[in-house]
């Protein structure tokens, strides 16, 4: 939010001394009996100096909220009792709660960024190291993220890789709790960074945002490959990120791919991000996941108090049937509790596969677009290079038309993300490859033999 520089139109006599019970005569008055008994009224003034005041709130909670919401009016009515004061500092009240240095607010007044950061970007208390399980698939990811917290390499940049519902955003979040009691942490999604950038342009704060996610000594942002094609967004990372190196604030980024494999980075991104250490994460092996899942049932019962009786069998055919994605995993887990709580019973084997079948069926066909390319590449004997390349030729052409056919029916993908699979191309590009070959698996034979044949590998491939 711009600093207000207006004056406000009530008009109060100038005071030295700034009379707190008139202000908040005035706060209630201006927000409203609700609001003022819901959160203005638990704000108390702690200090008071020439050109700021200290208010006092009794949780971290009631203090956000009140900064994220009524700050800036807050600043306006005080400034008309007392014109020298610039800015409200907020802290918490320390006979209910042990503050560190990191629990005091500033408002100067507050800007549109620090109210969305405050709303948005908070750590999971529950997401912390020592409940992190891990195994052979995510041991280096573990680990490299342990040594950052305790500074005995300098992995500058840190960046960690792998699949949806691998644990990356979990190690990200243990990290900003292990290092937020000592340094200025900014843990954001790269989707939220964004969403500040294009804000930021419209209200003209660019400099406010520079200045506000350049000033951390540990920078944590999620899923970089969602800036992906942005190249605004792009160009405003790239400087974000020298700015932090330059000051030797430490970086942590996470994505679905590793760098060289990200779509429309900008390649001295991708160099950055391959600067320092880049990690894996692999989907976990059966024991990990055995392990997991009896981590998270032990957590489950000891949060609600209660006793499920989940059999070995039940287990091992969760821990065998949902391979690929953790947080499927506990979210089937969650509902075979969930029925098994509804229904006062113990699910068995029989039932579980009638409560998932919509999971695991979806699990089973769960195909990506790299696997339909090297099939198809594989069955018509060319290179995936070939394929995939600019030329034109039938004997190219046409397999590259049968991929991206098959990898509309096959995979969820829109069709840019499918064109962009296949070097880059443009949808209007796959929805001429879709037409074409719906039209050959009508008319031509060999066309149509041959596709069954390769739907036939990439079924068995699964």
């Amino acid at each position: 939010m711009n600093k207000i520089l207006n004056q406000p139109t009530t008009s109060f006599a100038e005071e030295h001394v700034l009379n707190w019970e008139r202000v908040l005569t005035e706060l209630k008055k201006t927000f409203g009996p609700e609001i003022y008994e819901s959160w203005i009224k638990k704000i108390s003034l702690k200090k008071e100096f020439n050109h700021y005041i200290v208010l006092s709130a009794p949780t971290r909670f009631v203090r956000d909220w009140v900064v994220s919401r009524y700050a800036d009016k807050a600043l306006d009515i005080i400034k008309s009792f007392k014109q020298s004061i610039e800015r409200i500092e907020f802290t918490l009240d320390e006979s209910k709660q042990t503050t560190n240095k990191n629990d005091s607010v500033s408002i100067g007044s507050i800007t549109q960024i620090q109210d969305s950061f405050l709303n948005y970007n908070r750590f999971n208390p529950k997401n912390n190291f020592d409940n992190f399980i891990y195994g052979e698939g995510n041991q280096v990811a573990y680990t490299a993220a342990k040594k950052v917290c305790d500074k005995v390499f300098n992995y500058n940049p840190l960046l960690i890789y792998g699949g949806v519902g691998m644990g990356k955003t979990h190690l990200l979040n243990a990290i900003g709790l292990e290092m937020q009691t000592k340094f200025n942490v900014m843990f954001i999604s790269a989707e939220r960074f964004m969403y500040q950038f294009v804000r930021s342009i419209k209200t003209n704060e660019m400099v406010k945002f520079k200045d506000f996610f350049r000033r951390a000594n540990v920078f944590i942002i999620d899923d970089i490959q969602f800036v992906g094609g942005k190249e605004a967004i792009q160009e405003e990372f790239f400087h974000t990120f020298n700015s932090l190196m330059e000051r030797g604030s430490q970086i942590v980024a996470s994505s679905d791919r590793s760098p060289a494999n990200l779509d429309r980075i900008q390649d001295r991104i991708k160099s950055r991000l391959s600067g320092g250490l880049v990690v894996d994460i692999q989907p976990p092996d059966f024991n990990l996941r055995i392990k997991i899942l009896k981590a998270k049932l032990n957590e489950i019962q000891e949060t609600f108090q209660e006793k499920f009786n989940l059999s070995e069998e039940v287990l091992n055919y969760l821990a065998s049937e949902i391979s690929s994605n953790v947080r499927d995993m506990i979210g089937a887990l969650n509902r075979i509790l969930a029925f098994s709580r509804v229904g006062s019973k113990t699910c068995e084997v029989n039932e579980c596969k009638i409560i998932l079948r919509d999971i695991i069926e979806t699990n089973k066909h769960s195909i990506s677009i790299e696997t339909i390319q090297k099939i198809v590449a594989s069955f018509f004997q060319i290179s995936l290079h070939d394929m995939l390349s600019a030329r034109r030729s039938r004997s190219l052409a046409r397999p590259r038309q049968i991929a991206m056919y098959l990898s509309k029916q096959y995979t969820t993908k829109s069709l840019p993300e499918i064109g962009r699979k296949f070097s880059d191309r443009d949808h209007t590009t796959v929805i001429h490859a879709v037409k074409k070959i719906n039209q050959l698996n009508k008319s031509d034979d060999k066309i149509r033999n041959s596709i069954i044949q390769i739907k036939k590998n990439i079924l068995e491939n699964k």
